[in-house]
């Protein structure tokens, strides 16, 4: 019987020692007080990422990070959009290719993936060479500006990967890319 209130005992005492460990910490206020001070003051064109401000950006202050994060730079731009059937690059993205050029050959340690895409019209092998020859595309304009064929690597996708799932024109617009993944 004493053997028993024993057993019964430490039960007891492991229960509470396990429930007053618990794992949940304490809501600390002055540190949420804190973030949502943080987040009104932020103002119109700024935005606050954990910590980070793009308002130096926004108020044309020098960037002080990575160049590849800077909203501000032409380097945000990671998505080529194609016309219909298209394989020829946009002129509206030659400034964008050219900052990546700049930038790939200031970096000869980096490498980019041009994953080439297509939409979901003509047949699956149809648009697995489309998305090579568009991602071949922009490879041939940033070798032109300069960037070592070392640090380029192509990838078809075709229309596996749609960045829309919808079918309409809107959609289609959307899956006719190459994006530039550092």
């Amino acid at each position: 019987m004493r053997s028993d209130l024993i057993k019964w005992a430490f039960s007891v005492l492991a229960l509470v020692l396990v429930a007053g460990c618990s794992s949940t910490p304490e809501k600390d206020e002055s540190a949420s007080a804190g973030a949502e001070v943080s987040e009104q003051s932020t103002g119109a064109g700024r935005a606050s990422y954990g910590g980070a401000s793009t308002a130096a950006a926004s108020q044309g202050m020098a960037w002080n990070g990575d160049p590849l994060d800077n909203p501000q730079s032409l380097l945000s731009t990671r998505v080529i959009y194609f016309d219909f059937d298209q394989s020829q690059v946009r002129s509206e993205f030659r400034d964008v290719l050219s900052a990546h050029a700049d930038y790939l050959a200031s970096h000869p340690q980096v490498s980019l993936r041009l994953e080439g895409h297509a939409d979901e019209r003509g047949t699956r092998e149809y648009n697995l060479g489309l998305g090579e020859h568009r991602a071949n595309a922009v490879r041939q304009l940033l070798m032109a500006e300069g960037v070592d064929t070392n640090q380029l690597i192509v990838i078809s996708y075709g229309e596996e990967r749609p960045a829309s799932f919808a079918n309409n024109e809107e959609a289609w617009a959307l899956n006719r890319r190459v994006e530039l993944v550092y």
